[in-house]
């Protein structure tokens, strides 16, 4: 089985029990998720069976979209709704107020990653060292806010709409507004609505999935290609596709590009990605004949 499943994981549960059950339900041999989502965190997890996971790159270097909903005059340890309260000041904001703090964190700014992350620091992840109370010095990361818009609000709570790069930490993103606008903050809930091209109106719920026959549950799957949505299509007749799959170099007549889907001549075969250069198609991550003839199995039954 190949294909990509757009999941809305619920709150309290993690990446991996969620791709997990999930894969159950599917009796997949092979899966995984496109980037960890907090258990806090609830909304979209592309979820990769078969050769689709292949291409869960993509999806973790896309720019990400999130609802996150701010407490003000309220900072709590690890910057969420689940650490113990720091300090509480009072909250005296106009909207104008909360759209200019805004507005100073959009654009190329730096971040200094939260304890309580998933980051490595000597093969162990950050919230590891929170948990035993030990503080790790960390290193700035550069990061892009595209925009933030505010969605509703007033007085101490705020919902944000975040557009941003991979690698954006939302938490620190309400810490920072709140010390902003003198009263501080901490991030209440957060829900990804955006991956890439892809968004949460088209999610499953895994009670939607229990709920499901078989022949239900496989029509939620989307095509192996679907990480790559954004990308341009790139079609090869028989033989070029057959060169294109033993990893030769194809010339063509098309513009430069750093990533296109790549099809052969039959309906759906999808072969892999690729990058254009000097009217060269180079392939960067190629399936095998037999994925390829599974993928057109399975999207023409």
């Amino acid at each position: 089985m190949h294909g990509v499943l757009l999941l809305d994981k619920p709150v309290g549960l993690s990446s991996n029990d969620a791709l997990q059950k999930a894969k159950r339900l599917y009796r997949a041999e092979k899966a995984g998720h496109t980037g960890t989502l907090d258990p806090l965190a609830s909304g979209l997890l592309p979820l990769c069976f078969g050769a689709a996971t292949k291409f869960s790159q993509a999806s973790l270097d896309a720019d990400k979209r999130y609802l996150a909903t701010l407490t003000l005059g309220q900072t709590r340890r690890g910057g969420d709704l689940e650490g113990e309260v720091l300090q509480t000041r009072p909250v005296n904001v106009t909207r104008a107020d909360v759209e200019a703090a805004c507005a100073r964190f959009t654009g190329v700014i730096e971040q200094t990653p939260p304890m309580h992350s998933a980051l490595k620091h000597e093969g162990k992840a950050l919230y590891e060292y929170a948990r035993a109370g030990v503080e790790v010095e960390r290193e700035a990361r550069r990061v892009t806010i595209h925009a933030i818009d505010i969605v509703e609000g007033d007085h101490q709570r705020w919902r944000l709409d975040v557009r941003c790069s991979k690698g954006t930490y939302i938490r620190t993103l309400a810490e920072d507004i709140g010390e902003a606008l003198g009263c501080g903050a901490h991030l209440a809930a957060l829900r990804r609505t955006g991956s890439g091209a892809l968004t949460l109106d088209r999610a499953v719920t895994l009670e939607a999935l229990e709920t499901m026959d078989e022949a239900q549950r496989d029509a939620q799957l989307l095509p192996a290609d679907a990480l790559l949505a954004d990308c341009p299509e790139v079609r090869l007749g028989a033989e070029d596709a057959a060169r294109f799959l033993a990893g030769m170099r194809r010339r063509l007549s098309l513009a430069d590009a750093p990533q296109v889907r790549v099809f052969g001549p039959e309906p759906k075969a999808f072969l892999g990605s690729a990058h254009i250069v000097a009217g060269e198609l180079i392939s960067t991550r190629l399936l095998s004949p037999t994925e390829v003839q599974g993928l057109v199995a399975e999207r023409t039954a």
